[in-house]
């Protein structure tokens, strides 16, 4: 399997995207008025306690405040550790109105609601995540292999002791993450000394700063895309922008070195973007149908509370018999799931609603399909079995908006529905406010304003009704056409 990531910068705009055999399987975007906050470290002011909730809400300095949940404020023992073993206390006893607190976004603002808060603080190198106020040394699950979990953890534990043989700190834990799989000694403990020494800074900065200030900023997406999205099958990074080339060479040779080498300009003419078919596939991922190659297809739907997909057989026939046609487009849904989850983002709680299957070794062919798939994902996700009904419930970790959330808002017609009330239903609505006004007024004539598709149903479908309510109220009606107006918008004059 090839991989590579392309990086399309602008002053405004940074998309990072990662195609496997030519197909985009992810797509970040940050944008210089809107960036994300996940990782960044604030020192805000505790403005409400929440009893009822266990939880408080922090002025951090965003357009919201921030929500924190009482089990991630970590209680601190007498050597500044946290003490893991503790129990969750009443929110009342840990905080209070008006408290300073030094706090971490471990998710961005999503729609309505403020960041996700923690107290439980970390700050990101290359193979290493250091956590100043606990001594635990955590490896990724995705690193499977246990004599290579065991290497990786004693090569961070030999280090820790030779920093301390020599005269340094040695507080603080850390996580080895999923790219220290198969790196040797010098690279992954390269990361210790450059960790302890940013936490040094953030901590003098702590002391001194004033409230609502930000501590810490992660880094931009496209040196976050050097960190944290390539591993050793990435083939090529190709950057649009000489700058940011230039400091994506810079960075990766004074931190991933193995990697600069993998980094090429693209001065092409035609968009880097548009090259890989990356534009066609951002548009694809806007839409609420997906088009499968057997002639089935999906059906995804972003609420508040959850997503959900409906695979449908469409126009695949099959060749055998209705069984296999239905086990095939499952097959073929399952793989196409998981990409459109991870290229869409999306989060939360997913219900899948697959085509009813009576054979158990085929529902368990597409289960063990979309579970192999979703191993690719960068995000943490919890599949369960198939249900009675056909479901699958699934959670995929969301720390930050979807695509579709960053790229799109909600349409000023319909609010959001989907759906805009029909011209038939706009002209009984008329009809009625005319009745009410006719009753309220004694005037010889109105004049209605709405839409074309409107105006038209009423001089032609409508006339009808239209005559025999200018007699029933013996007053003349008028129609005149607002072009700017949408199909739901009218407006009746008293002329």
């Amino acid at each position: 399997m090839s991989e590579e990531l392309l990086v399309n910068a602008s002053p405004t705009e940074t998309r990072t995207a990662l195609v496997e055999n030519g197909s985009l399987q992810e797509v970040y975007i940050e944008r210089l008025q809107r960036k994300g906050y996940v990782g960044n470290i604030f020192k805000g002011k505790v403005v409400r306690v929440l009893p009822g909730m266990q939880a408080a809400f922090v002025d951090i300095g965003l357009e919201r405040a921030g929500f924190i949940h009482a089990a991630d404020i970590a209680p601190l023992g007498e050597d500044g550790m946290e003490d893991r073993n503790a129990e969750v206390e009443d929110i009342r006893n840990i905080v209070r109105e008006g408290q300073p607190l030094v706090v971490q976004v471990v998710k961005d603002p999503i729609g309505t609601k403020g960041a996700r808060l923690t107290t439980h603080l970390s700050v990101s190198g290359r193979y290493l995540v250091y956590m100043p106020q606990t001594r635990h040394i955590g490896i990724s699950t995705r690193i499977e292999e246990d004599e290579e979990r065991e290497r990786l953890k004693k090569l961070v534990e030999d280090a820790i002791e030779d920093t301390a043989a020599n005269g340094g700190s040695v507080d603080g834990g850390f996580i080895i993450r999923t790219v220290a799989e198969g790196v040797q000694g010098d690279e992954l403990c390269a990361d210790i000394p450059f960790l302890f020494r940013l936490w040094q800074e953030l901590e003098e900065k702590i002391k001194t700063s004033p409230v609502r200030t930000a501590i810490h900023e992660d880094l931009p997406l496209f040196m976050r895309t050097l960190r944290d999205l390539v591993k050793p099958r990435i083939e090529k990074i190709r950057v649009d922008s000489r700058e940011v080339h230039g400091k994506m060479v810079e960075f990766a040779q004074k931190y991933a070195p193995e990697v600069a080498d993998k980094i090429e300009h693209y001065p092409g003419e035609r968009p880097l973007f548009e090259l890989y078919s990356v534009e066609d596939e951002i548009q694809k991922a806007l839409e609420t149908k997906v088009q499968l190659k057997s002639g089935g297809y999906l059906i995804i739907e972003q609420t508040e509370a959850m997503i959900t997909v409906d695979v449908n057989t469409g126009a695949f026939v099959g060749h055998r018999n209705l069984e296999e046609t239905i086990f095939k487009t499952n097959l073929e849904a399952a793989t196409a799931i998981a990409r459109q989850l991870r290229l869409r983002n999306l989060g939360g709680i997913i219900i899948l609603d697959f085509i009813d299957m009576k054979d158990t070794e085929h529902q368990r062919q597409v289960l063990r399909t979309l579970e192999k798939m979703m191993e690719r994902d960068h995000a943490k996700a919890s599949i369960t079995g198939v249900s009675e009904l056909g479901l699958v419930e699934m959670t995929r970790k969301r720390t930050r908006e979807s695509l579709g959330q960053v790229m799109c808002e909600p349409c000023s017609v319909c609010q959001g529905r989907g759906t805009l009330k029909s011209a038939e239903t706009v002209c009984y609505e008329i009809f009625r406010e005319i009745l009410r006004e006719a009753r309220a007024y004694n005037n010889e004539k109105f004049l209605v304003l709405a839409s074309q598709t409107v105006i038209e149903r009423l001089l032609d479908e409508e006339s009808s009704n239209v005559a025999d309510l200018e007699e029933f109220i013996d007053c003349t009606i008028q129609f005149q056409v607002e072009g700017i107006y949408s199909q739901e918008q009218y407006d009746i004059i008293l002329v």
